[in-house]
């Protein structure tokens, strides 16, 4: 990831931001503790380019939500259990939910598509998105800044090849259980 911002220079910040659109909490806590360890990334654009990523993401969400979300739902009835996990939510919890749905693994994306499909206010959303998504960004960025901070450039790049190792491990692991069971149950 150091090679990243060395080769990249300023550029690697527009990285940042297209992962944070789509998805990118692992990256952002890498990028940040790398950082710490090389003195190479600056933390204050780390959390900008990370919070106008995932504020742009969920708004660009929003409104794929607002504006085709019924009739892709009759296309994919699969995402139709997401959606009403996101749905059921945030009408229980409201403002909360929009303030931290980004935390909850696994409906980021369709939590935001639930927001418009809800027919939330743009303005309510765009407003509390804003918040959610600084939140999130200066976690993650202070996250991985003090977890590099105390693992140093040394063990940092042993500790993030570890937890990639752990989580694909847990992945393949996942399929493989999933795989067999969907062979042992009869037809």
């Amino acid at each position: 990831m150091a090679e990243i911002w060395e080769d990249w220079g300023s550029l690697a910040y527009l990285g940042v931001f297209l992962w944070a659109f789509l998805e990118g909490e692992t990256f952002v806590i890498a990028a940040a503790a790398v950082g710490a360890a090389t003195g190479l990334i600056d933390p204050w654009m780390l959390m900008v380019s990370a919070w106008l990523g995932s504020f742009c993401g969920d708004q660009c969400w929003f409104y794929l939500g607002w504006k085709f979300g019924p009739r892709l739902l009759e296309k994919r009835p699969k995402a139709r259990a997401h959606f009403e996990r996101a749905a059921v939510l945030l009408h229980r919890y409201g403002t909360a939910f929009i303030l931290s749905f980004r935390f909850l693994y696994g409906i980021r994306n369709v939590a935001a598509a639930a927001c418009g499909m809800a027919g939330l206010s743009y303005r309510r959303f765009a407003l509390l998105n804003f918040i959610g998504a600084g939140v999130w960004a200066s976690s993650f960025v202070a996250a991985g800044w003090f977890l590099g901070a105390w693992l140093g450039a040394e063990n940092i790049f042993w500790a993030i090849g570890a937890v990639a190792f752990s989580v694909l491990g847990f992945f393949l692991v996942r399929w493989w259980l999933r795989r067999r069971r969907a062979a042992v149950q009869p037809t």
